[in-house]
């Protein structure tokens, strides 16, 4: 991220998505981001990463492959969440084309499966855009996945 931020949580109302982006940050990194219809009543408003999600709902399309996100899962599944961080902005991907790009995993269906865990249980939804992935499950609620597919023309 630009400068280390204080950790805590921020939230920023979107119009566009018609909710909150909140996000927990420790240590300069991203531990979660969530889409709650209120923000919490001690988060911060200022955050550079908030400026830059701004920028991207009103049509930037940018990226935020550069923000440094706490993956605190197993291997595997952070390897799947890796993979989905460098599919482009605009572009999709299936779950087997994921699954296949993930290094050191095969393309069964088992891997298949983790790979949808690792979707759903992402910590980052939009920073780690789950959304890209269009037979996938996303851990952003469906109607922010549908917007920001919708404004990624996905």
């Amino acid at each position: 991220m630009d400068s280390e931020p204080e950790a805590g949580i921020y939230a920023r109302e979107s119009a566009y998505l018609d909710r909150y982006v909140q996000v927990g940050v420790a240590s300069g990194r991203v531990l979660s981001v969530d889409f709650p219809a209120t923000s919490d009543e001690d988060a911060g408003t200022e955050l550079p990463l908030l400026d830059r999600v701004d920028a991207y709902l009103e049509g930037a399309g940018t990226g935020f492959s550069d923000v440094d996100v706490a993956m605190t899962m197993p291997t595997d599944q952070r390897d799947v969440l890796e993979a989905v961080r460098g599919v482009p902005c605009g572009e999709q991907v299936s779950v087997a084309k994921l699954a296949s790009t993930a290094p050191g995993l095969d393309s069964d269906d088992e891997t298949h499966q983790l790979s949808r865990t690792a979707l759903a249980e992402n910590p980052a939804p939009l920073v780690i855009p789950d959304h890209r992935v269009r037979d996938g499950p996303s851990a952003a609620p469906p109607a922010v996945e549908q917007r920001l597919r919708s404004l990624e023309g996905l």
